[in-house]
């Protein structure tokens, strides 16, 4: 028990040399329970042409390789997590994009005013698209950088940085359908209370910018990414906050990305921003 102790004791101590928040129900410092985000299984280094990288996301059959683009081509990235190669497809002209995900065998693409670019998986195979359709005023104005499809439900859900009518008590969640034929149409929307967000954090205000957002395979969490905030935030399935969890710059200086394998391990993607190169951190499903 004394050598139980010790560990749990050097843990924490480490945990607070990187300036990490130690949870108040959790000891060990996990988020979500099952991740230990300061301790990072691989960090693998980005080419010059992903500096800018923003959103990832994984194929449910391809567990070696990472969908990603960056925010300022109109260009999908294909990076094999092993060996390191890359390929790309081209779908439309320069512009702020900030997300990617797979949904229905489409690739769908968040530009950071709301606007939608929907094509098909397979024409990754080319160098470039014809086939990208694009959607927009769909949604409010505004600036957009979170972007999750739900294959099951056939719906996407767009998270909001900073729109149009924005209360500071809240953040708003947009959810989208999609038909066969990639069209997409606005259903409803959520709120993610950013005061409890500020008290799950230890904070008495919190002007909260979340960039990236995920949910587990069983539906039950959603894990939110705020780069500017440093923050990771857990909540239900109905986005009730449950917990938060402070990122430490030195392995997460400007976190953009997030997204889940088929064995739940957590990925997370670094713009290059002042670092050496832009990055993807591999944290490992603890179970």
């Amino acid at each position: 028990m004394k050598g139980l102790c010790n560990y749990v004791l050097f843990s924490l101590s480490v945990l607070l040399a990187c300036g990490q928040q130690v949870q108040t129900n959790n000891e060990q410092g996990l988020f979500a329970g099952h991740y230990e985000m300061n301790k990072p299984q691989k960090i693998f280094n980005m080419p010059k042409e992903l500096n800018e990288i923003s959103g990832i996301v994984f194929h449910p059959k391809e567990m070696n390789t990472i969908y990603a683009e960056q925010d300022e081509e109109g260009k999908v990235f294909a990076y094999n997590l092993n060996d390191g190669s890359i390929r790309k497809t081209k779908f439309a002209g320069k512009g702020d994009y900030e997300d990617i995900q797979l949904l229905n065998n489409y690739i769908v693409m968040l530009r950071s005013d709301g606007a939608l670019y929907i094509f098909p998986f397979n024409d990754m195979n080319a160098e470039e698209t014809v086939n990208a359709k694009e959607f927009r005023h769909i949604l409010p104005g505004g600036e957009y950088e979170g972007l999750y499809a739900d294959n099951r439900a056939l719906k996407l859900y767009v998270l909001c940085k900073s729109c149009e009518g924005k209360q500071d008590n809240a953040t708003t969640v947009y959810i989208l359908s999609m038909d066969a034929t990639g069209n997409v149409k606005l259903e409803s929307n959520a709120t993610i209370n950013v005061k409890s967000v500020a008290e799950k954090a230890g904070l008495k205000k919190l002007n909260f910018r979340p960039s990236a957002f995920t949910k587990t395979e069983d539906g039950n969490e959603w894990f939110i990414l705020s780069s500017v905030n440093k923050l990771m935030v857990c909540t239900s399935a109905d986005f009730t906050v449950k917990e938060t969890y402070k990122l430490g710059a030195s392995l997460y200086n400007q976190p953009e990305g997030i997204a889940l394998d088929a064995a739940n391990n957590l990925y997370i993607s670094n713009e290059k921003g002042s670092s050496r190169s832009a990055t993807i951190l591999k944290i490992p499903y603890r179970k």
